[in-house]
């Protein structure tokens, strides 16, 4: 009788345990699918209005699933009516300089803050990093003063430069956690061959920390391919707006919106930026968790 109740409570305890790494598993599995929704609606709705035919996108209201017919207008019309490929050309030749010019002024300062020590260092990174928090509405108007005072209001340059107000700090501050958790000895072996401090930054540290560097440049890319306030204010000229003003400007005229070019240039507006994640999606993962063992 003793061995019978006590093996009972064992299989009670095993049967508990089994269903609730049961109950912990359809919680996973959920919450995934419901993140996972939440996450990829956008993009199906966007897919699906830029091929509605012109009647279904006038019954969304009613019929909100419903396709009807299955068209490439939308896309044909954005291309040939639009600047949209002008556009395109321009945020890409924006995002990429101003990531590669915030990529090197962040890896100075974050070397600076991460691998040598002196007075007030932790000050200055600390005030660097503030300088990030602040809204850029608030910024745009003194900036608007700088550009009109350097001459390049309606220049892409104004853009590649003003985007550095936000784009260091964030790099300077996430890539001076990495420099730190590089062993300080390998420097110094590099120091003692004869490597001055550049060439051992270059040989040894910048290695390294290559994945948090792709992972902090994807940052940068799409702040700046999705930057839209500085971009409305500092550009006028069409021929020379990124796709993320040009195609709302251009194709919202009053209380008209075209929702079915609208839609179009949003999903092809997001391809350059999917290609580079997709390409180097692994130095990304890995910066990411090498950021957050860090962290």
């Amino acid at each position: 009788m003793a061995a019978v109740a006590s093996a009972t409570p064992r299989r009670s305890i095993k049967e508990t345990l089994y269903h609730f790494k049961i109950v912990k598993r359809a919680a996973i599995i959920l919450s995934v699918l419901f993140f996972g929704f939440t996450m990829l609606f956008p993009f199906f709705w966007m897919g699906l209005t830029s091929i509605r035919t012109g009647n279904d996108l006038f019954k969304i209201a009613k019929t909100p699933f419903a396709v009807h017919g299955v068209t490439l207008q939308h896309y044909y019309l954005l291309l040939t009516e639009t600047k949209f490929i002008r556009w395109m050309f321009n945020s890409l030749f924006v995002a990429s300089t101003a990531s590669v010019m915030a990529l090197i002024v962040g890896i100075i300062a974050a070397y600076s803050f991460g691998r040598l020590r002196y007075r007030g260092g932790a000050a200055i990174a600390l005030l660097v990093f503030s300088t990030y928090l602040i809204p850029p509405v608030l910024l745009f108007i003194p900036l608007n003063v700088v550009v009109n005072t350097l001459k390049l209001s309606n220049n892409l340059w104004s853009l590649i430069l003003t985007y550095q107000t936000f784009m260091v700090p964030f790099i300077a501050w996430m890539l001076a956690g990495y420099f730190k958790s590089i062993p300080a000895e390998l420097v110094d072996a590099a120091r003692i061959d004869g490597a001055s401090r550049i060439k051992a930054m270059l040989v040894i540290d910048l290695p390294l920390i290559l994945p948090g560097v792709i992972s902090v440049f994807f940052f940068a890319f799409t702040l700046a391919w999705n930057e839209y306030l500085y971009a409305f204010t500092f550009i006028r000229s069409s021929s020379k707006l990124p796709v993320a003003v040009g195609v709302v400007n251009a194709l919202q005229v009053g209380d008209v919106y075209f929702w079915g070019q609208l839609m179009a240039g949003a999903i092809l507006g997001s391809v350059p930026v999917v290609i580079i994640y997709s390409f180097l999606m692994d130095y990304y993962l890995a910066g990411l968790t090498a950021g957050a063992v860090k962290g």
